[in-house]
């Protein structure tokens, strides 16, 4: 397990100002780490990895039998920075039937005549279960305050300035606190890779034939905006990162550092639950004997 003091300065605490420059995006986030050194800190960082799957197959099967809360799981990030790699190995334990991803893209006709949370709110995780968002509602606050003509014809005439963005952030934050009070764990991980090491991970792409598929000139257009997506991260984390939907800025230059955080977060507050498996009722108790005497007498 990773040490609680090091995935403390991965949350975003309430109310604090947020410059992603400040968030180290690399393994070295200790001198104690720094003086492991890499390939000790990659190796304990694996074996973290490897309890917390097991540890997570084991709190989900509790989840998704207690039927009591559900688990919505959002990630967000530059282009390139691990989301679908995370996704695949912490999740790799996990029964499939306890567990949805949702990958959100260009919205819909249909999608674009309701408000900008209706086709997210569709795709939450019911009771029991997991759910992932690769990408988010925050992309209605991230790439559309980039590119703000995306906003189109669709709402209201008015002014598209700073409180309207404030009014997102308010939305996003009574949204998330129906959910949680409601019995949904919402945890937001902002996977922070730097810009040098995603014009290594797209060079890769370009570079290896299997990773073609992989690389999109969008990408490339969109590293363009590299600074203003990175203020408008800073100003969605610091708005929405609250005591009952926290953010977690998790360093991804390295995959084994950022999915070892991950796993750790993720397992750590399902288990926090402190679930038990259902007690069972006498009259079920007697349809189990029942359900035993029949079989012993075939």
């Amino acid at each position: 397990m990773i040490d609680p003091e090091i995935l403390d300065r991965f949350r975003v605490p309430p109310g604090k100002k947020v410059r992603l420059k400040d968030y180290d995006p690399g393994w070295e986030q200790t001198e104690g780490l720094k003086k492991l050194g890499k390939e000790e800190v990659r190796e304990r960082a694996q074996e973290s990895l490897e309890k917390n799957l097991a540890d997570l197959a084991e709190a989900q099967e509790r989840l998704y039998a207690c039927d009591r809360y559900a688990v919505l799981i959002v990630f967000q990030a530059m282009d390139a920075a691990g989301k679908d790699g995370t996704i695949k190995h912490v999740m790799s334990g996990v029964n499939p039937q306890g567990c949805q991803v949702f990958s959100f893209k260009q919205p819909s006709a249909e999608e674009l005549d309701h408000d900008f949370l209706w086709r997210y709110a569709r795709c939450l995780p019911e009771r029991g279960r997991i759910g992932i968002f690769n990408r988010s509602y925050y992309e209605d606050v991230l790439v559309v305050k980039v590119h703000p003509e995306l906003l189109g014809d669709k709402l209201p005439p008015g002014k598209r300035g700073k409180s309207f963005w404030q009014g997102r952030y308010e939305d996003i934050n009574a949204f998330e606190r129906h959910l949680v009070r409601n019995g949904t764990v919402v945890l937001k991980f902002f996977l922070h890779v730097s810009k040098k090491e995603q014009k290594k991970r797209f060079l890769d792409r370009l570079d290896r034939p299997d990773k073609h598929w992989k690389f999109s000139t969008a990408d490339l257009a969109e590293r363009a905006y590299w600074d203003e997506y990175q203020a408008a991260y800073e100003d969605a984390i610091e708005a929405t990162s609250t005591d009952w939907a926290p953010w977690y800025v998790v360093p991804a230059d390295h995959k084994w550092a950022t999915r070892a955080v991950v796993a750790d977060l993720v397992t750590s507050s399902i288990r926090a639950l402190d679930l038990e498996l259902p007690e069972l009722t006498d009259e079920r108790r007697r349809e189990l004997d029942e359900a035993r005497r029949q079989l012993e007498a075939e």
